[in-house]
């Protein structure tokens, strides 16, 4: 039996066949790092580096090449952010829906005497946008957002939120973990100060990379998470002053970097529109498909507008855990059961510490698959 994986919350797959060939190209023909070298292979690596940077900015609207810092993944992008950002004293404006990526560090910051807010969300994940101006204060120096729930799949009024923090002068940072390479991401039009990206999900490339794009003012305000060796400056013992290096510290992923600037040629070529109305399409099939079947509850928004393809499902009087394996074992149905990472964002949606059934789709994902997803679910949802 063929498995539909419908896991791609988690990471995306399958992958561009580009992706694969051109990390096979990097280990085999080229090997050489960026930096560290003039000879033609290292050249080679720099140079797609250089593309991979570019293909970023087109991407996300956004203007300054060296300030597109790969990283090694978005949580720790949100880290570099988030340590580098807030010093004692400080204080950071969170939703109820954030990722652990966010929750864990400004627990550890909270210790060092850094203060955060949630901002309240309804009930299918919603941010209360009346609730960001009385929760704001004087010493508020960043505000930071899921753009997309990876729960319940909501997607936030950013424009909103970017408009208060402009009008008050705070940074505001975006977690694009959901939405980046799904839906649009204008980063100057939405009054952003930081934007984190992961290579593995809908950007379509592999795990291990990241980037996270910082408008050059609010880059010089960050303090270096991790300092080491960059190639450059190298009779300094001092940390660079200068972007991407000051915030890119040791060998980078070249294997990732060449896989995922595949990913985004091929990305670019698809389109972003075209990959948002496909979510759209297969996400209508899916609530329409849900509506019918009695026992399987829909947590989030119950339209294909204002979300991504991400469904979480309660089982009431299953064990969701059990029905996860029933649908990979007897219908060859990948989902992802629990809480994932985000007990924050269950509190809210009222599934804490029970957890969800969480489907999510990708542009590899087609309708026969949601088809099979939903004939397992009526099957198991009947028991």
């Amino acid at each position: 039996m063929h498995s539909v994986y419908l896991d791609n919350a988690a990471t995306s797959f399958p992958k561009p066949p580009a992706v694969a060939a051109r990390m096979r190209e990097y280990v085999e023909q080229i090997g050489a790092s960026v930096s560290r070298g003039s000879y033609a292979s290292a050249q080679q690596a720099e140079l797609i580096t250089l593309r991979l940077r570019q293909r970023l900015c087109e991407l996300f609207a956004f203007q300054s090449i060296p300030h597109a810092v790969l990283t090694p993944g978005n949580t720790w992008g949100l880290n570099l952010l988030l340590f580098g950002a807030l010093r004692p004293g400080d204080h950071c404006l969170v939703s109820a829906m954030e990722h652990n990526a966010v929750m864990r560090p400004l627990g550890q910051l909270a210790r060092r005497g850094v203060t955060f807010d949630r901002i309240p969300c309804d009930r299918e994940g919603r941010l209360q946008i009346g609730q960001i101006e009385p929760l704001l204060r004087e010493n508020t120096r960043l505000v930071l957002l899921a753009h997309a729930s990876n729960v319940s799949g909501t997607v936030q009024d950013v424009q909103a939120v970017g408009e208060i923090c402009r009008t008050r002068g705070i940074p505001f940072a975006l977690d694009a973990a959901q939405t980046a390479g799904h839906v649009p991401i204008d980063f100057e039009a939405l009054g952003l100060s930081a934007l984190s990206v992961p290579g593995h999900k809908g950007l379509l490339g592999p795990q291990g990379i990241g980037a996270l794009l910082l408008q050059p003012d609010f880059a010089e305000t960050l303090e270096p998470l991790v300092s080491g060796g960059t190639g450059s400056v190298s009779d300094s013992e001092e940390v660079p002053a200068y972007f991407p290096d000051r915030l890119e510290p040791g060998t980078p992923n070249l294997p990732g970097i060449f896989g995922w600037e595949a990913a985004l040629d091929y990305l670019q070529q698809v389109t972003i529109p075209a990959v948002q109305a496909h979510d759209c399409a297969l996400s209508q099939r899916f609530l329409n498909g849900l509506r019918v079947i009695p026992g399987a509850v829909l947590v989030g928004p119950d339209t294909a507008e204002g979300r991504v393809g991400v469904f979480s499902l309660d089982f009431p009087g299953k064990d969701n855990a059990e029905v996860a394996v029933s649908l990979e074992e007897r219908f060859g149905i990948l989902t992802r059961c629990g809480l994932h990472c985000a007990p924050s964002a269950h509190r809210t949606l009222g599934t804490f510490p029970r957890g969800t059934v969480r489907l999510s789709f990708s542009w590899f994902t087609t309708e026969s698959e949601v088809d099979r997803a939903l004939e397992a679910i009526a099957a198991v949802s009947a028991e």
